[in-house]
């Protein structure tokens, strides 16, 4: 069965398809997420209706945003290699969120995406980041890679508290910028709050001003960026949305990757944020902005409650 009848139908397809392998396992009721398992699940059948959504006389949308939206991760993931399998197109990679991806998730399902990285692409994640990178961006993203931050043990160790306070105190040398990427990529987020709170205790400044005074370029935007990640996973990501809808065009690359990544995690947390910050739901600020095939797949996985 040919798919190239429909291109309309095929590239709203993929683009969901592409950010399916950054969502994480959570799927049950009770959780923070959007989405829930499937009960009546079969790939077969749900392959069948995409392929016949996009293959008939006109694009069905509703079809297809019907199906991609109201699966598990894990059942997208079949939908997805099965779907590859019969039209012989690969989904789109996320290498543009190395970052995102590497410190936002947790050890298991870091490991999960490095292992499918190398299998997808016959080489380790670890020598594409020393590939395309260097410095201090290179050391953080490859010291993020082996996932070994610390874990909350629910006891404050207050002198390790100090000995991270006064190593980032410190400027210049290179021992210095070893000190941040130690910290920034091995401590527990529980941890690097009290120490950003001390730390503009003992400095009269906050830390994000110091990383803009001492770093530059790619570095900056890295450390600003795990910082605000410890901070508040939840408005980093509302952030992001909402500078993907301020755009001149709304960058669906980033709304989909999101919403998609984060609809099986926190986007009702990520939501709450949004609305908190800037004074307006998420669902209306993309019922308000965004427009074309991607419009009814988006507002699905945010779903229509008031938040």
């Amino acid at each position: 069965m040919s798919v190239s009848s429909g291109p309309i139908g095929a590239s709203l397809t993929q683009e969901i398809l592409s950010s399916l392998g950054l969502a994480n396992k959570t799927a049950a009721w009770g959780t923070l997420g959007t989405l829930r398992t499937f009960l009546s699940f079969s790939v077969d059948k749900d392959v069948q209706k995409l392929l016949k959504a996009i293959t008939g006389q006109g694009v069905d949308h509703s079809t297809i945003v019907d199906v991609l939206t109201n699966r598990s991760r894990e059942q997208r993931q079949l939908i997805s290699r099965a779907f590859q399998e019969r039209t012989k197109q690969a989904s789109g990679s996320a290498g543009d969120v190395a970052l995102e991806i590497l410190a936002t998730r947790a050890a298991p399902r870091l490991q999960e995406c490095l292992a499918v990285y190398k299998h997808d692409f016959q080489v380790e994640a670890e020598e594409d980041i020393r590939t395309e990178t260097n410095g201090i961006l290179q050391d953080l993203l490859l010291a993020l890679s082996k996932g070994g931050r610390e874990s909350y043990s629910g006891v404050i160790d207050y002198n390790l508290e100090e000995q991270d306070v006064q190593a980032l105190q410190q400027t210049g040398g290179s021992s210095t910028a070893s000190q941040w990427v130690l910290i920034f990529t091995q401590r527990s987020p529980e941890h690097l709050i009290r120490v950003f709170d001390q730390y503009r205790r003992c400095t009269g400044q906050e830390l994000e001003d110091a990383v803009r005074s001492c770093f530059h370029g790619d570095a900056q935007r890295a450390l600003l960026s795990l910082a605000s990640i410890m901070r508040n996973t939840a408005l980093y990501f509302a952030d992001k949305l909402h500078q993907a809808l301020q755009e001149t065009e709304p960058d669906f690359q980033v709304l989909t990757r999101v919403l998609v990544s984060r609809s099986e995690i926190d986007l009702l947390s990520i939501r709450a944020e949004f609305k908190k910050k800037f004074g307006k739901s998420l669902y209306s600020s993309l019922q308000g902005t965004v427009r074309g095939d991607c419009h009814s797949a988006l507002l699905a996985l945010c779903r229509a409650e008031d938040i």
